[in-house]
């Protein structure tokens, strides 16, 4: 007998849910798979009898909870914020109904990191989160506070390193994670989406709309700024990059965001910390999905990462030791295991 967690089992279940919502016999809708992510969440749209879709959500209840995404997508709605319209909510049963987006996430629209298609469109995900700044107030929301900094610090250590790779933790470590928290807590707090990449922004008739916001926190000013700029499709020259900074620094200060005695170097050096936090967070967190997930396709992502580690980290004072076991140590072990693991980038 199919245990009621199986993946078949909910399927059948949530496809009897939007039927019934709907007044209809299931054998009048079709339903198919259209993502996974890397949670436990499943995605399947619905086609009703008259050619309309939806959008169903299965979260099992048991291990993951639906609660935050759909406060925040009721509030951030609210707020005039381009985010999916909840149809239909079953807590109890992890069931959501939602807005059908489409299946075209913004790094469809990418052409190469310098070609003016991918700049166009890094230009219109800047504006929308200007809008999601100043529109959605963090008051509500989790605190991005030290100890969930560190902790996304020390998934570096522990699963890249210890898991993985079967490093040592490097020399220099302890005081580049505690100047990375200390950089991060000493930026204005606001609504942080915590994964504002380009797969999380849909392109519906040419405006993007927000997907995958349920861990948003009260967080760092410029978290969200480097999940885009250093996200996992494109890698921009420093004065690209640096340019853009600048540009969300003074249109953070017109709009009171940011105090404006917040000189553009000592900005440009937080956000570089900030994105060196994420960049480690992101290396310990594809090899823990890929090890205690069973999550495949994200090892090969680790190379860009450390790219992307190395640029933040060359935007900082100090912390040479660090950065020389990374030269010297851990960039020879990732090729070597990557190699090793077949996983190795062309």
């Amino acid at each position: 007998m199919p245990h009621p967690a199986d993946p078949a089992t909910r399927r059948d279940q949530l496809h009897r849910w939007a039927a019934s919502r709907h007044g209809v016999s299931p054998d009048a809708t079709a339903l198919r798979l259209a993502a996974g992510d890397a949670s436990f969440r499943r995605y399947y749209r619905l086609t009703l009898p008259d050619g309309a879709t939806r959008m169903l959500m299965d979260a099992p209840p048991g291990r993951e909870d639906s609660r935050p995404f759909v406060a925040i997508a009721r509030r951030w709605r609210a707020a005039g914020l381009p985010v999916p319209a909840l149809h239909g909510v079953d807590l109890e049963a992890g069931f959501l109904e939602l807005d059908d987006l489409g299946d075209t996430p913004l790094q469809a629209h990418f052409r190469g990191s310098e070609h003016p298609e991918t700049l166009a469109w890094h230009e219109a995900a800047l504006a929308q989160l200007d809008a999601l700044q100043n529109r959605a107030g963090p008051d509500d929301l989790p605190a991005f506070d030290a100890t969930l900094l560190g902790r996304e610090l020390d998934l570096f250590p522990d699963w890249c390193l210890g898991e993985w790779l079967g490093l040592a933790v490097p020399p220099g470590w302890e005081a580049l994670r505690q100047s990375l928290i200390d950089s991060a807590l000493a930026q204005p707090v606001v609504t942080v989406h915590r994964d504002f990449d380009a797969m999380n922004l849909m392109v519906v008739d040419e405006r993007l709309y927000l997907i995958d916001f349920q861990d948003a926190v009260a967080g760092p000013l410029s978290y969200d700024l480097i999940s885009l700029l250093r996200g996992r499709y494109c890698r921009f020259t420093p004065e690209r990059f640096a340019a853009w900074v600048e540009a969300f620094r003074q249109r953070a200060v017109a709009d009171g965001r940011l105090p404006s005695t917040q000189a553009p170097a000592r900005f440009l050096e937080r956000v570089q910390a900030m994105a060196a936090q994420r960049s480690l967070k992101v290396l310990g967190i594809f090899c823990r999905l890929t090890l205690r997930d069973a999550r495949d396709g994200y090892l090969v992502r680790l190379p860009h990462f450390l790219a992307h580690l190395e640029d933040s980290l060359a935007g900082l004072e100090g912390h040479d030791a660090f950065r020389g076991w990374l030269a010297d140590t851990f960039r020879p072990a990732l090729a070597a295991r990557l190699a090793e693991t077949g996983k190795a980038t062309p």
